[in-house]
């Protein structure tokens, strides 16, 4: 039996056509003259976001370090939504390697609350309170399910932070789900940042890659930081080929991914209302709570793993799904299939209390 995974949509393998434009794939020293296949990349991420330029970096997590340290001067304060991704699995190197503070935002669905974040800005170091060096978003939002910042959101934390001289970053992994949530261009979702990180190893199924964008002078800058954080990419070219192509013909099929995501999420709330909170499935990311049925999420984890589907905890009670390429509508079946029956299993056994 063929095993589904539902991890993450980081599994995605590299279309055909990616393999054979890696393979044919013009190469040269990124970090000397240049490669001319990532540059490519870099002008077509450019130029799809509204940016000025672009650079390649091997993941998010280092798209995003590189942004902080570009932006920020070291022992500022950087202001982002308290479950941002930055904080909560890139491992602290806004602290250990940018050297920056950072002052956690409330919330709700991703979006900071904005009284609170225009409270918590200070142009400059003062007297009891460090300067703020850069505010950061995310979108989509990885702990609110895939959340999609709205524009309006987005334009008021973009023109609070102009008031009063701060950059704006954000972390857009997800970036193109965001924008085919909102039925918009993603240079309309990028307007509303100085710089985005995005992803081209997700969804969009290149194996491996992100381009963060923005201003000519501050990417030029982004890239002395890349080589000091060891990201010089040499021979770039051979997986930069896959990301032009995902690009070029990945993004618009990202919305199959938003229905497989309803679908599964209809499915579990068939079983049990408890399961899935239809209201917050936006994208392609599912959030199964467990707390209900007195079983953790580790106890879930085990149990499907025995029906072949393979899923993620993200919290003691909490199980996160994410719907890609390699997951149609009868994977999605197999899937819900396999919830019912170690749902069946754990309501037979008797109940045990899971702590959150």
């Amino acid at each position: 039996m063929t095993v589904i995974d539902l991890r993450s949509d980081t599994l995605t393998k590299p279309t055909e056509a990616m393999l054979e434009r890696m393979r044919a794939a013009e190469l040269g020293d990124d970090s000397r003259d240049g490669d001319p296949t990532v540059g490519k990349l870099e002008a077509l991420a450019a130029a799809l976001t509204g940016k000025e330029a672009g650079m390649f970096v091997v993941s998010g997590t280092m798209g995003n370090l590189v942004a902080q340290l570009t932006h920020a001067q070291r022992g500022g304060m950087v202001l982002l939504e308290a479950n941002a991704h930055i904080l909560r699995s890139e491992l602290g190197g806004i602290a250990q390697i940018a050297g920056l503070f950072h002052k956690p935002i409330p919330g709700e669905r991703g979006a900071m609350n904005l009284g609170l974040l225009e409270a918590a800005i200070s142009p400059g170091l003062a007297r009891q309170r460090l300067g703020t060096g850069l505010i950061c978003m995310e979108t989509t939002h990885n702990d609110a399910s895939g959340a999609v910042l709205p524009l309006e959101h987005m334009a008021a934390v973009h023109a609070l932070a102009r008031r009063h001289g701060v950059p704006v970053h954000t972390d857009g992994a997800r970036l193109f789900n965001a924008a085919v949530k909102l039925g918009v261009p993603v240079a309309r979702v990028a307007a509303h940042t100085d710089t985005v990180c995005f992803c081209v190893s997700k969804g969009l199924s290149a194996p491996i890659g992100s381009v963060l964008v923005g201003p000519r002078a501050v990417i030029e800058r982004a890239r002395a930081f890349r080589r000091m954080i060891g990201g010089n990419l040499r021979q770039g070219g051979g997986i930069a080929a896959a990301g032009i192509v995902a690009l070029e013909t990945m993004v618009e099929r990202l919305a199959d991914d938003h229905a497989t995501a309803q679908q599964l999420a209809k499915g579990l709330h068939a079983i049990d209302p408890h399961l899935v909170a239809l209201d917050r499935v936006e994208t392609n990311i599912v959030q199964v709570d467990t707390a209900a049925s007195g079983r953790s999420a580790a106890e879930w984890i085990a149990a499907l793993d025995q029906e072949g589907v393979r899923t993620g905890a993200w919290s003691a009670t909490l199980l996160r799904l994410v719907t890609h390429r390699h997951i149609g509508r009868a994977e999605v079946e197999r899937s819900v299939a396999a919830f019912a029956t170690v749902a069946q299993q754990f309501a037979q056994a008797r109940p045990r209390q899971v702590a959150e």
